[in-house]
């Protein structure tokens, strides 16, 4: 089992910044990719980046210039920094990790872009 704790949601501004962090716990040996997803109302949920274990990332095209993902595996923790944020970033923000047999999620992190 791997426990996901996330956090660095809030308001913000357009324009504006925020990092998100998930920190992983319990089974961390397992890990192989994380990433972040995001879900707005009415809306499915959608990747928004992922990085494998030897750093290869993968982006949204509504966020590749603007989102950054890094991963510091001593620490079993995956980030995103956000930076020139859109009213249309807004959404809840899950963590995702894979390892061989299954994934888990975050309880979410609410990010809200005020215009």
């Amino acid at each position: 089992q791997v426990q996901l704790v996330e956090s660095g949601g809030g308001l913000v501004q357009a324009g504006g910044s925020l990092r998100l962090s998930c920190a992983a716990s319990g089974n961390i040996f397992t890990i192989n990719g994380m990433g972040w997803y995001r879900q707005a109302p009415g809306k499915q949920r959608e990747l928004v980046a992922d990085i494998s274990t030897f750093g290869r990332t993968n982006y949204a095209d509504s966020v590749k210039g603007r989102f950054t993902i890094f991963r510091d595996n001593a620490k079993s923790t995956v980030y995103m920094q956000m930076n020139s944020l859109k009213p249309e970033d807004t959404a809840v923000y899950y963590c995702k990790v894979t390892t061989p047999l299954n994934n888990y999620w975050g309880q979410g992190t609410q990010v809200t872009v005020s215009s």
